[in-house]
């Protein structure tokens, strides 16, 4: 009697999680749910990625290498989609296309994923699809970006109405983030390696440096590069 043969294993469901918060005061742990979450929908999360940047910078080193790291087939997880972008719409475009590029899709909630219908469609029907994909992402980006446009403009004209009232003494350095960054450039990291392990840009490690470099002078020994 023939063996039967093994019914062939379902393909393994890749996945990268992304997660960033804006600022120091807010914590990187409250979107680890997502985590569990995309690891109980059978997803086998190939890395987390985790920074503290505003979603605004083009530049987060996490976010670039994330999708340096991308292979085709692969999804990106994120809390939602201005964790990904908070990017002027062209900007926002350009950065999903990146990710696209590599042959990867996003799940983020609030984005409706039609791909699979799309590609089960023929001729009007998938290009309608995809019209739709391409609008709801687009909407969402838009969003995205003026929500950002919007707090800012609300802390601007908290900011003025503070000084007017005599109460605005300027934002408080994070001197935790700023000692980090000096020990790890005395240490002989590059600025982009730690940007990467502060969680932050390397327009910021290098401002921060400066600051230290004139406020300590020639005592400060940092690495060259």
């Amino acid at each position: 009697m023939p063996k039967a043969r093994p019914l062939p294993s379902p393909a393994l469901r890749v996945a990268r999680v992304y997660i960033r918060v804006s600022t120091d005061e807010q914590d990187l742990r409250r979107q680890d749910a997502i985590i569990a979450e995309a690891q109980a929908a059978g997803y086998y999360v190939a890395a987390v990625y985790r920074e503290k940047a505003s979603g605004a910078r083009a530049d987060r080193p996490e976010l670039l290498r994330m999708i340096e790291d991308l292979q085709a087939g692969e999804v990106v997880i994120a809390e939602k989609i201005d964790r990904i972008s908070r990017l002027p719409l062209a900007e926002a475009e350009r950065l999903i296309a990146s990710i696209r590029d590599k042959g990867a899709k996003l799940a983020v909630p609030g984005i409706v994923d039609l791909s699979e219908l799309a590609a089960a469609a023929d001729g009007v029907a998938r290009v309608v699809l995809e019209s739709v994909q391409a609008m709801l992402l687009r909407l969402a980006l838009q969003m995205a970006h003026d929500d950002y446009e919007d707090r800012r403009e609300r802390q601007r004209q908290g900011i003025e109405l503070a000084k007017d009232e005599g109460r605005y003494s300027g934002r408080k350095p994070n001197r935790a983030l700023h000692a980090r960054i000096i020990a790890l450039r005395q240490g002989g990291n590059s600025i982009n390696e730690t940007a990467r392990l502060a969680g932050c840009s390397p327009s910021q490690v290098k401002r921060i440096c400066a600051l230290a470099k004139s406020a300590n002078g020639d005592k400060l020994q940092l690495a060259r590069s």
